[in-house]
């Protein structure tokens, strides 16, 4: 396939910020879902996409999540028309006989090993969340991913009694630039990668 073109690189990459204020624009459900139906297709261990995804619209559910926020953080996410909690599902091996069907008995690598299990489940939600993001870049919405919040109290909040956890929250809709900060600096080829 040819490189996509350099305007769709600006929208993914070199353009797209990190979105702390928001136009009060509704995000539909219909981007969420087509935001979910592309991040799927990116590769994860075993195919096995642990990511689970709670996006929480302005309500009750938006107050709980903001109890459970940084103090930095609640302005962002009460401007946000939509946050995401990017979470992983500690049993995601129970969906192998769907995801990864010639290799079933791979279920008990996972189901014998805990920490194993964890570290997958973490790690591939964590790939995952970052094609989360490209994707709804890629649809037209901005982001603002962040970590500062309770994960214990989070956890408790939206999945108590379930397998799943929280790995980081991302607000989604429509970014105001007006108080952006300048773009910071990124590491350059030789200061952070090797050719060996």
């Amino acid at each position: 396939m040819p490189p996509i073109s350099r305007d769709s690189l600006k929208q993914l990459f070199y353009d797209a910020r990190t979105y702390n204020e928001w136009f009060p624009k509704e995000v539909s459900d219909q981007n969420l879902r087509d935001v979910y139906d592309l991040m799927k297709w990116g590769p994860t261990s075993a195919n096995l996409g642990p990511a689970r995804v709670v996006f929480v619209k302005n309500g009750p559910n938006k107050a709980k999540l903001i109890d459970c926020l940084s103090p930095t953080n609640v302005e962002k996410v009460k401007s946000a028309p939509v946050t995401a909690i990017i979470a992983y599902d500690n049993k995601f091996y129970d969906q192998i006989e769907k995801l990864f069907p010639h290799a079933v008995g791979f279920r008990e690598v996972f189901a014998t090993n805990a920490a194993y299990s964890e570290a997958t489940a973490f790690r591939n939600s964590s790939l995952q969340g970052a094609y989360f993001i490209m994707a709804a870049r890629a649809i037209g919405l901005d982001c603002g991913p962040m970590s500062g919040f309770d994960q214990q109290k989070l956890d408790e909040a939206f999945f108590a009694g379930t397998e799943w956890r929280s790995n980081f929250i991302c607000n989604l809709g429509y970014g105001d630039k007006t108080n952006l900060f300048p773009r910071l600096p990124r590491l350059s080829f030789e200061e952070a990668c090797l050719v060996v």
